[in-house]
């Protein structure tokens, strides 16, 4: 007998050795208002056929959980893939990115003919039916070579070139009715499971909508998305001009010595975004609006400092003379600062910056008065004066950096016709294979560990577990004002995740297996193993990307 340790009731059970998770959950008496999806077992996550066969503690999870949620989505993904197989032979699903908390697909149907209403009605239909029958997805562990014989056999292309590149001697793969599909989280155990989704034509092709966070007996509201749609559709393109679809691709091209070439392509499409938007700055500038405010903002770790710095540079170009303010140089004093219910620090609350002393140095600026703006001593909590003073000239542009920039009640004492608003995202256009996204949170997040390691500000315990407080904020704080930006950009690099494992699996490798953050640390590493290593020598100083591996020749 061995004892499992249930942090969900904080009481041990003992069961037989090998005994599952699934078969372990009924004996522990908690709160389940949903279905349990995945476990935590020691800190990592599982699947709950994963079979126990030495004491463990083990933390059961829902789909609140990120956890949870992983395993219910890819699990749906594989139920869509497999439908649109038994409905149209020969056709092929490709999960494109997640997009209005679903994921945006394509189906490549055999006859070559376009997606209609009548095709996605089709493909409900028989995943419903997969839903009401409770097929199992059996998981299968088998060696290398026989996984890539396995997919290699049904035309599964993308699969094999990233498990040829994966370096892994095992890897485990899923099927189900018989049908292989290849996931890097643990998948649920049926798809009895999977009660709540929908499936709705979207610019010619499929969303694959998903359950609410919070109340995942509910789908999550739809709502339009036609810049960030365009944004993601235009690096998909670039991508498919260099046939670089998938990680796969991109690790065949490191292989044959292109990681060079790939940086200076990344650096060359981020650079000539820079120039269309400075020249349409420039124009508006000149024109009847008299353009003079530049708000640029984006989620945490999206490269807002580096972008607002290469903006400055070819405005100077067209013969503009930007100046640059950091809402975060007027926050409050620490103690001012909003807190958590927990008496924390929310440092991403509307509140944490001083709006009407913003407001009112913005007026008098664009008055023509000469004004001496603050600079936020994070180290003292405090906003000090020491004697930087701005003046708009004749040819002058304002650029307001920060989260809070696009928030309307941060500059409405404004003229609109004054302002030109620029969103920075990170929105990653590269899949792992052609049913497994990859979330652009997890390109932020692993920016922000280097970065704050780097820094020697947070540990990489205190930023993952600070994580979910930035994640919250971004949907309360910044997200609503993305669709307004007269400009989305699109920060993510081409090589970025091989670039960044070298920074960070060392810094992840610090996290203690006996701390609740090794969960996500040990998620991470599995996902950097992935990519083949790229060095950053050949990333010139005014990367984007140096903003977070060190490096860079601008200051922040």
């Amino acid at each position: 007998m061995l004892k499992v340790y249930c942090k969900n009731t904080g009481t041990y059970g003992e069961f037989q050795e090998g005994t599952t998770l699934l078969d372990m959950v009924d004996s522990f008496d908690f709160d389940k208002p949903y279905p349990i999806l995945s476990a935590k077992v020691n800190n990592v996550s599982q699947g709950l056929k994963f079979r126990v066969f030495n004491n463990r503690d083990v933390e059961f999870l829902d789909f609140t959980s990120y956890s949870g949620r992983r395993s219910y989505c890819h699990s749906l993904c594989f139920l869509l893939s497999k439908a649109a197989q038994d409905v149209f032979p020969g056709s092929k699903i490709l999960m494109r990115r997640p997009i209005s908390k679903g994921y945006f697909c394509t189906l490549i149907k055999q006859d070559g003919t376009s997606v209609c209403e009548d095709d996605v009605a089709l493909i409900k239909a028989r995943m419903t039916h997969l839903v009401e029958s409770a097929v199992p997805f059996r998981r299968h562990e088998v060696r290398l070579a026989e996984a890539i014989k396995v997919f290699h056999s049904i035309g599964c292309e993308d699969k094999v070139r990233l498990l040829e590149t994966s370096g892994e001697p095992y890897v485990a793969y899923y099927t189900l009715e018989g049908t292989p599909d290849y996931f890097y989280n643990a998948l649920v155990p049926s798809t009895a499971y999977l009660k709540v989704w929908d499936l709705m034509l979207y610019h010619g092709g499929m969303i694959l909508r998903l359950p609410s966070r919070h109340q995942p007996e509910e789908l999550a509201p739809f709502f339009e998305q036609p810049k960030t749609f365009e944004v993601f559709a235009e690096t998909s393109r670039w991508n498919k001009i260099m046939g670089l679809g998938n990680v796969g691709d991109v690790n065949l091209a490191v292989r044959n010595g292109l990681g060079s070439e790939l940086i200076q392509v990344a650096e060359a499409l981020q650079e000539k975004k820079i120039v269309k938007i400075a020249e349409e700055i420039e124009r508006l500038f000149h024109s009847s609006r008299q353009m003079r405010v530049v708000l640029i903002t984006g989620p945490s770790s999206s490269g807002k400092t580096t972008v607002c710095k290469r903006l400055s540079v070819q405005l100077l170009a067209c013969g503009l003379q930007p100046i640059t303010i950091s809402t975060d140089d007027y926050f409050v004093n620490r103690l001012d600062t909003p807190r958590f219910p927990d008496g924390s620090f929310d440092f991403d609350n509307f509140d944490t910056v001083d709006h009407g002393m913003l407001q009112r140095d913005l007026v008098r600026l664009l008055s023509g008065e000469e004004v001496e703006v603050p600079n936020y001593n994070f180290v003292t909590g405090l906003r000090e004066y020491n004697g930087r003073r701005l003046k708009m000239g004749p040819e002058t542009v304002l650029l307001l950096e920060g989260i809070h920039a696009l928030n309307p009640k941060l500059t409405d004492m404004v003229d609109e016709d004054k302002k030109f608003r620029i969103f920075i995202n990170a929105i990653t256009s590269l899949s792992l294979d052609d049913h497994n996204c990859i979330p652009t949170s997890d390109n932020r997040l692993l920016r922000r560990i280097v970065r704050d390691y780097n820094k020697g500000a947070f540990t990489p315990m205190e930023t993952i577990s600070n994580w979910p407080n930035v994640r919250r904020a971004e949907v309360k704080w910044i997200y609503p004002y993305q669709e307004k930006a007269d400009v989305l950009f699109n920060s993510a690099y081409l090589v970025e995740f091989a670039v960044l494992r070298l920074h960070a699996e060392q810094i992840l490798s610090l996290v203690p297996k006996d701390r609740e953050e090794y969960s996500e640390a040990h998620r991470l590493l599995k996902f950097l193993h992935y990519f083949l290593p790229v060095s950053d020598k050949e990333i010139p100083p005014t990367s984007l990307l140096r903003e977070f591996v060190g490096g860079s020749s601008y200051k922040y």
